[in-house]
């Protein structure tokens, strides 16, 4: 009964936060079970198209390190602000958040070469959350319980957190700038004077729905958890 539950509720959750989740945590399984190698799964340019092994464009955003606090941190990460996207200002516009997804592939990829690095699924975990937190701009987020600060100074303090564990920023700092360049073309270039949309997302991902007001429906969600006129507050997996 408990696993029926447990899948019953995992079907609630949105089809791309669902499966791009399951994806990652059953990667890091298949690598903890020595199924797969890491080896198998890093981004390689010389592979991919030398030896065209081209699951390796996809591999590498799948895979966060072997199971330990790390993986769980990025993985809840992932998971929760991917689904508060999907539910809201992605809500009923499934092509245009894996079009989200595709772009800042493409672009994390292609810079990550030029920085020589081979797994970016902290990199997309850090775009979903700047996306969020430049549409969510006046909910206020308690970090580990120590700080409260407005959302969009959350990726800077994820930033922060994995320079204190030792990690190297190199991959988030990639994160937030390909987060940046689309929130700028989705969400800032379109409403100044002569600007359009420049990321039309294309016909084969399906019929594109109307473009909602950026962050509108996440932010009613919050605020109508607090008093009426102010943002709600957020509290952060950790």
């Amino acid at each position: 009964m408990a696993w029926q539950g447990l899948a019953a509720e995992f079907l609630q959750v949105p089809a791309v936060t669902r499966a791009y989740t399951a994806a990652c945590v059953l990667t890091t399984a298949a690598v903890q079970l020595e199924l797969l190698s890491p080896f198998q799964l890093y981004f390689n340019p010389h592979l991919v198209f030398r030896k065209f092994q081209v699951w390796r464009l996809v591999t590498n955003f799948l895979f966060f390190g072997p199971l330990g606090f790390s993986f769980f941190f990025n993985i809840l990460f992932v998971f929760r602000y991917c689904r508060m996207l999907e539910e809201g200002s992605f809500r009923g516009r499934t092509a245009d958040f894996v079009f989200m997804f595709l772009f800042g592939g493409v672009l994390m990829t292609l810079l990550g070469f030029l920085g020589s690095l081979f797994f970016l699924g902290q990199a997309l975990m850090a775009m979903l959350v700047y996306v969020w937190s430049r549409r969510s701009p006046r909910v206020r987020v308690n970090f580990f319980g120590l700080f409260t600060f407005q959302a969009p100074f959350l990726p800077w303090a994820l930033m922060g957190f994995s320079l204190l564990l030792g990690n190297s920023i190199l991959v988030d700092l990639l994160g937030i700038a390909v987060g940046h360049i689309y929130y700028f073309l989705e969400d800032v270039f379109p409403n100044q004077p002569g600007g359009k949309r420049l990321l039309l997302t294309p016909s084969f991902l399906g019929l594109q729905s109307s473009k909602a007001p950026a962050g509108s429906s996440l932010t009613i969600t919050q605020q109508s958890q607090g008093s009426p006129g102010t943002a709600g507050e957020l509290t952060a997996p950790f």
